[in-house]
């Protein structure tokens, strides 16, 4: 029963790499050997957009724009320095205080907001994305799928399945359960695999931290601090990160060594890392009254910040805005400022000074999607959800702004203002964007048999419902 369940996830999962029934080792796809392509990368980038889809549909993910965007930025950095700097990578951010972080088929990075608040700098977050990003680059997932061509299908779907519930649901219990599922001899080969994995990840992570500008002993240096956490406090508060990467002291030291060839003079931290990582912490604590008076005697922009927001969150709204007006002040065109604020406004009943550096802000960076996500939901706010809709629709021409709550504000603001089969076709691609092509499909059928649709849209509409068919289709034939 367990190896049929596995059997079953992997196949909906990886479409393109198995087909429905028992299968022998040879006649399991040829992935291509290590040094060639593994499999296309059409078929890598479908492959990583449904892992993504099941993703969405089983964790909550932060949608805060600053936080993400601060993610993503930080990660294309890191790309550009890479071995392939073309890759098409996402980033995104779980909202699980578990320290971890987990790299998916076709470039798609996950990072705990655990992970964020347990590092210390910059310097530790991007060691930790580096050596992810350098499990991608180096072909680590797919030459896995390639070790499983010597094993059997039901052998090899366990296998796969293990290591996937091991590293992408961020459980090392569930990527052990699965694994009893599969022989003693069929796991260690799998260890032994991953451990090359991870001393090849910590090299070319180091060399590309070294080639960003960015301090190469942040990765060492995080390491050997969970490294530490675990002997202190012993295994049962072991970091869910070292339960998918093992770190030994040879480890550790081997790190050191290879930043060490680099040198420190390089940048360590941030203004912004600081910024993010503190905006995270007023939003996950319980006591932002406690966190308050701790930040008091700190008086650096990060602390005064963060004053603002937990002085906000307890209901000091003016004396939030104070502090948010001094911190524009001494640093006018930086977005994080400019839009709490405006939010702060807003919500202190000042709709029209809001409204205003919202649109100040977005006039200073013209169709920046951070500024027009909060501006729509302010815009909203303030009953004018036609021009809402409108700053949508020009967000939507930037693939980067086709994010799940940019679609969820479309389907407020067409709701409001029309046409309704605009709400139809947000509401279809949010049921996409988790997985349920059926009730996608059934939106685009409604947006078909309402008024107003001109020949354009009407193809539009048609365009995406056979998108939509055609991924069902071929998901059925596999199940």
């Amino acid at each position: 029963m367990i190896r049929r369940a596995l059997q079953i996830l992997v196949l909906t999962l990886f479409p393109l790499q198995f087909s429905h029934g028992e299968t022998s080792a040879n006649q399991l796809p040829d992935f291509g050997d290590s040094s060639g392509a593994l499999i296309s990368p059409v078929q890598e980038q479908a492959l990583g957009e449904a892992f993504m889809r099941s993703v969405r549909s089983q964790v909550k993910l932060i949608s805060d724009p600053n936080i993400t965007r601060y993610i993503s930025r930080l990660g294309a950095r890191l790309v550009a320095n890479s071995d392939t700097p073309n890759y098409p990578f996402t980033f995104f951010v779980v909202d699980d205080p578990s320290i971890n972080a987990f790299a998916g088929p076709g470039g798609y990075i996950g990072v705990h907001t655990g992970l964020l608040l347990a590092t210390e700098n910059e310097s530790e977050l991007a060691g930790v994305m580096a050596h992810e990003i350098s499990h991608v680059t180096q072909r680590h997932l797919l030459r896995a799928y390639e070790s499983a061509q010597q094993l059997s299908l039901p052998t090899a779907a366990a296998t796969i399945a293990a290591i996937l519930l091991g590293v992408a649901s961020g459980s090392a219990d569930a990527g052990i359960a699965a694994a009893t599922a599969v022989q003693a001899g069929s796991i260690q080969q799998q260890l032994n695999f991953t451990r090359a994995n991870e001393k090849e990840a910590d090299r070319i992570g180091i060399q590309t931290l070294a080639r960003s500008g960015i301090d190469p002993f942040g990765m060492p240096t995080f390491f050997e601090r969970l490294y530490q956490t675990t002997r202190l406090y012993g295994a049962s508060s072991i970091p869910e990160f070292l339960s998918t990467h093992p770190v030994t002291t040879d480890r550790i030291a081997e790190s050191r060594a290879r930043a060490a060839k680099y040198g420190h003079s390089k940048e360590r931290d941030t203004l912004e890392f600081e910024l993010i990582k503190m905006r995270l912490a007023v939003q996950h604590t319980r006591t932002p009254g406690r966190m308050l008076r701790g930040l008091q005697a700190e008086k650096g922009p990060a602390q005064r910040y963060g004053i603002a927001l937990a002085d906000w969150r307890i209901g000091k709204k003016a004396d939030a805005r104070r502090q948010l007006v001094r911190l524009r002040k001494s640093d006018p065109d930086r977005i994080l400022y400019r839009t709490t604020l405006a939010r702060l406004l807003m919500d202190e009943g000042k709709t029209r000074e809001g409204l205003k550096l919202f649109e100040d802000t977005l006039r200073l960076y013209p169709g920046d999607p951070v500024v027009g996500q909060y501006y729509a939901e302010a815009l909203l706010l303030a009953n004018k959800a036609g021009k809402a809709r409108e700053l949508i629709l020009m967000l939507l021409h930037d693939e980067h702004a086709r994010t799940v709550p940019i679609y969820k504000l479309w389907a407020r603001a067409t709701s409001i203002a029309g046409p309704a089969w605009e709400t139809r076709f947000a509401s279809a691609e949010l049921y996409a964007m988790t997985g349920n092509l059926p009730l996608a499909i059934d939106q685009l059928n409604q947006a078909l048999k309402l008024k107003g649709l001109n020949d354009y849209d009407r193809a539009r509409v048609q365009a995406r419902l056979h998108d939509f068919k055609s991924l069902l289709a071929k998901r059925k034939e596999r199940e």
